[in-house]
């Protein structure tokens, strides 16, 4: 840090495996993406090439070495997995993945229907080739998964061999966890927590008041995904109390 402060919460340092931020690329340029390594890479920890993206971003290989000369852990989007799922190309999928050098992998089934059973195997069969995320929750806003199923899909994909799984919130943060308004579902936030341990969640949470909710529920180390890139620091500074929202959480109450 640039200069010294007293009573600052104990924000955990990378490598970590706990207060993750999991920033959503959405077609950064390969200058963009240098850039905001320059900036932001201590206070990143995985970054996703979103949905399908990687498939029509122009100098994939160029930018993926930028990321990869900062040791930052790249993966493609969940929808490219179920692009390739639901063409039958699944072992092409691995081969993509090994060709462009990508270890970390997501298995999803927001946008097509996959047998559970089917979804952990694949979850098995792909943690033989690197870390594997899964999420769990539906893109289809009508679609509403009771908290007891939450707690079921995530047990069994943790099972399966998922290094975490991805609490589903889409690009916008409007569906899974989330109402259509943005406004979490505590409830049900509440209810997986009780069986799911939090630092295996990876909490999709782009807008500002959800980073907020979470960061006040399970503290400064919660893992937070589909951060923009251009409010990486930001964040990290409302994870430790510098910002606004944020700014008592971890002063000392006690009078003088």
């Amino acid at each position: 840090m640039n200069f010294n402060l007293t009573q600052m919460p104990d924000r955990f340092i990378k490598p970590r495996q706990s207060g993750i931020t999991m920033v959503m690329d959405k077609g950064l340029s390969v200058e963009e993406a240098r850039n905001f390594l320059s900036v932001s890479s201590p206070h990143v920890d995985m970054v996703k090439l979103g949905f399908g993206t990687s498939y029509v971003t122009p100098n994939l290989t160029q930018k993926l070495e930028v990321y990869r000369s900062h040791d930052m852990p790249v993966y493609f989007g969940g929808t490219l997995f179920e692009a390739f799922l639901i063409r039958n190309q699944f072992e092409d999928y691995i081969s993509i993945c090994k060709e462009f050098g990508v270890s970390f992998m997501e298995v999803s089934d927001g946008s097509i229907t996959i047998p559970h059973a089917e979804k952990c195997g694949y979850i098995e069969k792909l943690t033989k080739h690197g870390t594997v995320l899964s999420e769990v929750g539906s893109k289809d806003a009508a679609h509403i998964i009771p908290p007891y199923k939450w707690i079921e899909l995530m047990r069994a994909e943790l099972s399966a061999g998922s290094t975490y799984v991805i609490a589903e919130a889409r690009e916008a943060g409007n569906v899974g966890i989330y109402r259509g308004s943005g406004e979490v579902r505590e409830g049900l936030v509440q209810e997986i927590l009780t069986q799911i341990p939090g630092e295996r969640i990876m909490w999709e949470a782009p807008q500002k008041a959800q980073q907020l909710y979470f960061i006040e529920l399970l503290g400064c180390n919660v893992n937070l995904g589909n951060i923009a890139p251009t409010e990486v620091i930001p964040l990290e500074a409302m994870r430790i109390g510098l910002r606004g929202d944020t700014f008592d959480f971890y002063l000392d109450k006690k009078e003088s």
